[in-house]
Order: C-alpha cells, then structure tokens, then sequence
C-alpha cells in the first residue's frame, strides 16, 4: 500500500496523479514527522492566524503539490515522501509575513530576522541540491515548495486578496 502512495518518479511505473498529494502524509521515522510537525505548528500558526483556515490550507496543498511537480522535473529518480516541501512553503510565508520577526536558533542559540532565515535556509536546500549532498533527501522539493508558495503570495498580493 505504501507503495501506491510515495510520490515515484514519472518513467518509474509506479506513478500515479494522486501521489502528488498523498505524499505529503508519510514520513520515514517518528522523527521525520517530529521536526515537520514541529515547523508546521512553530511558523503556521501565526500564518493561519493571519490569513484564516481556508486560505492556509490550499495554501499548504498548492504548495506540497508545486514540491511534488518540482522534484519530479529537477529532482532524482528516488521515490519521496513528507511534508517537507509544503512546510518550506509555509517557512517561506512567514519570511514574508513576519520579515523582521526574530527566529531564535537551536544550535548555536542566537536571534535572527526570519527574512534572513528564510534565504540562508533556502541557499543551504540550493547547494545542497545542486551539489547532490545529504542523498536521500528531496532538496528541490522543498525549494519548489518556496517557490509555488512565493508565487502564490505574491499573486495574491497582485489581486488584492491576501489578507
């Protein structure tokens, strides 16, 4: 059953269109869905306060959904699983939302502005794809979650409905 629903490759012969949103609910470990939990509830709460339940749920599911079209394209031959890309599009809002909201690190523990969390995280995902590091891991997902979720903001912005 598993199989079905991990994002495959398209050429694998195991892809199918609903995998582009299944996904997102498995995980590897207790503590792969530990640490996107964890993000989601330290940088969504403030987003879904700000634009509504509604707004930050399609928002969530275009962006896991653009994270699943990105790594097809770009990414490698591996099947994916996790939240992790829509959880870099929620990332990304708040960088956007709250630019000069102070994120203390874990390691070292020192204050900085999400704006700049948010591009040297995204620098970090950048390399790191394009330098095949961390194997194993769906860097361009989840840089294609940031930038559907840029792109999302940023057309809501254009029309007016954002908040």
């Amino acid at each position: 059953m598993y199989k079905y629903l991990m994002l495959w490759p398209i050429n694998s012969g195991h892809f199918y269109p609903w995998q582009l949103v299944t996904y997102i609910f498995l995980h590897a470990n207790w503590m792969h869905i530990f640490f996107n939990m964890f993000a989601l509830w330290l940088f969504g709460q403030g987003i879904e306060n700000l634009w509504g339940t509604k707004r930050f749920t399609i928002f969530f599911f275009i962006t896991g959904i653009g994270a699943a079209i990105t790594q097809l394209i770009v990414g490698g031959g591996e099947p994916v699983i996790g939240a992790s890309g829509a959880i870099f599009g929620i990332l990304l809002a708040f960088g956007m939302m709250f630019p000069d909201q102070y994120i203390i690190l874990l390691f070292p523990p020192i204050p900085i502005k999400a704006k700049y969390f948010v591009i040297i995280y995204g620098a970090i995902e950048l390399v790191s794809g394009v330098g095949n590091f961390n194997v194993g891991i769906a860097h361009f997902a989840h840089l294609g979650g940031m930038l559907f979720g840029y792109i999302m903001i940023r057309y809501w912005r254009y029309r007016g409905v954002l908040y």
